[in-house]
């Protein structure tokens, strides 16, 4: 009878780990950054002086918000360095500003030297 119960038991056990698995990985989709940043393409190929605030801004904020555990900072780096590879024309010598520019502290610089295990 103590054997079944421990069985049981040890399933669970097994059953929870499996079930909150996803949730502990944490890691944010590269979808789910690029549409945060779409809005800022502009800026960091230096089209505009200031970015949009309603969507850029908006989406550096949601970004930081999404990224709390390191394993987020450090999938959302990956999709930047990502990104940034993909868009042309970017004005490096700005686009590091951009969170500056929107009042939020992230640690992500927009550059394609970024070293995403710092995070």
């Amino acid at each position: 009878m103590a054997r079944s119960m421990s069985l049981k038991l040890a399933r669970v056990v097994v059953l929870c780990l499996l079930v909150d698995a996803p949730l502990a990985q944490g890691a944010i989709s590269c979808d789910k950054v690029k549409s945060y940043l779409l809005p800022c393409v502009g800026y960091v190929r230096g089209n505009n002086a200031h970015p949009d605030p309603p969507n850029c801004c908006k989406g550096i904020i949601s970004l930081n918000s999404a990224a709390q555990i390191r394993l987020d900072r450090q999938a959302a780096c990956k999709c930047i360095k990502s990104l940034v590879a993909d868009i042309s024309n970017i004005n490096y010598s700005i686009a590091p500003g951009l969170s500056g520019q929107c009042h939020v502290d992230i640690p992500y610089k927009i550059s394609p030297r970024i070293d995403c295990k710092r995070f």
